[in-house]
């Protein structure tokens, strides 16, 4: 491996942050040193977070909102400093960014509640919502159901031979009235970045509604919803060092206000009458019901340690890290590995995914398993993209803060393990 393209952990931080994540202190698969590949399915927890969920169940469990008593108080107050310190953390701009923060369960269900809220009010019969080949099923199927509900239509703007958006295409679509533009903020099989702070002008003018998904990017690189401009930006807790059960939805306040509830119960309501209803303010009015209060402090503590470790350090050093992947698995294995998405690591996030000869991506999966690796093998929720690239799956690596060098090297040799078991020339 070059070294000269790696970054280890002392070099990105000052220290060996691994120490801060007590699951990669495990032994796996009899033995070995577990070498975990697969934050873009979900990352791992420091301790911080940890001990911040635990506090919270063991001191100051309540309900929020609700209730005058002290740790009715506490809680509400540790829920609504985590969503203050979340949209600092993703340049939400504006007066009282907070209230442009609504929490749900994940990304899925945030575009989701854009879709159903934003889209069954305002989509009619022909209108063009525009997506890209790179989406996550999560930025596609709620389109689709929508759209068979509206008479609208979806279509798909195209990638280039080496796994940048087709911008040229991108134009084309553009250039007739849209309704909607969906588009990954960075791919999780590709790890293309997209220029999103290009894009979204671009479709605002078509007339586009715009709507980012930044469940990879949020996690990796900095965020500034601000520069960006988009309508919307939606993000998940559990990939960005958080607990699972909490995501992030960024709305403009003057649309979330002009949208109905996505949900109906207690808390999203101003009054309730034998006559009707009335809301709640944003973002209140999108959050029915009991929320994920431990997850949501649980990403508070998360958005703190990323805080201070600095998002343009991460960002750093995961193009150094990736760099070093691409170029080691490249020159161990040449023509018999093919690595999808742009060569440059700058234009890239954290996921690297690859076909290794003709050995099926589980097999692969599970023989890198044996050598305590983990990576993902799948369609990885993109089975448009798969058609594209002519592939039924692809294993995927995925890098994080608490990888380093040696992982690479792991990877590396893991590979060659299974080369040697199907016995590849």
């Amino acid at each position: 491996m070059t070294q000269q393209l790696a970054t280890s952990l002392q070099m990105a931080f000052g220290r060996d942050i691994k120490a801060d994540f007590p699951v990669l202190t495990r032994k796996v698969a009899s033995g070995k040193d577990l070498v975990y590949l697969d934050s873009a399915a979900t990352s791992q927890k420091p301790l911080a977070v940890i001990k911040a969920v635990d506090a919270f169940y063991s001191l100051h469990n309540a309900n929020v909102h609700r209730g005058v008593h002290t740790l009715a108080e506490e809680a509400t107050h540790a829920y609504e400093e985590a969503r203050e310190k979340i949209a600092r953390f993703l340049g939400v701009p504006g007066p009282q960014p907070e209230s442009c923060i609504v929490f749900t369960k994940n990304a899925s269900e945030a575009v989701n509640l854009v879709a159903y809220s934003w889209g069954l009010t305002n989509l009619r019969e022909g209108d063009r919502i525009v997506v890209t080949l790179m989406e996550h099923h999560s930025n596609i199927v709620p389109w689709f159901l929508v759209a068979e509900r509206t008479g609208a239509r979806v279509e798909f703007v195209s990638i280039t031979p080496d796994g940048y958006l087709d911008l040229d295409d991108f134009e084309k679509k553009l250039s007739l009235p849209t309704k909607v533009f969906a588009c990954t903020h960075a791919s999780n099989v590709l790890g293309t970045v997209n220029p999103v702070e290009q894009l979204v002008p671009r479709a605002k003018e078509a007339g586009a509604l715009t709507v980012i998904d930044g469940a990879q990017a949020a996690p990796h690189m900095p965020v500034d919803i601000s520069a960006i401009g988009c309508d919307f930006y939606v993000a998940t807790g559990h990939k960005m060092l958080g607990p699972t059960g909490i995501g992030i939805l960024y709305g403009r306040r003057d649309l979330l206000e002009e949208m109905p509830p996505f949900l109906g119960g207690g808390e999203m309501i101003s009054d309730v009458t034998t006559e009707g209803a009335r809301w709640a303010p944003v973002p209140h009015k999108f959050e029915a019901g009991t929320p994920p209060i431990a997850q949501v402090i649980g990403l508070g503590a998360a958005v703190d340690y990323l805080t201070n470790l600095g998002m343009e350090r991460v960002r750093q050093h995961e193009i150094g890290l990736v760099g070093a992947a691409l170029e080691a698995l490249s020159e161990a294995y040449g023509s018999g590995i093919t690595l999808y998405g742009p060569s440059d690591p700058a234009s890239r996030g954290a996921a690297v995914s690859f076909s290794f000869y003709d050995i099926h991506p589980h097999d692969i999966a599970t023989i890198l398993d044996q050598e305590g690796v983990a990576v993902r093998a799948g369609h990885h929720c993109a089975k448009p993209l798969m058609y594209h690239l002519g592939v039924q799956a692809t294993t995927r690596a995925s890098f994080y803060i608490y990888n380093d060098e040696s992982d690479v090297d792991a990877l590396v040799k893991a590979l060659g393990v299974a080369k040697g078991l199907f016995g590849v020339a």
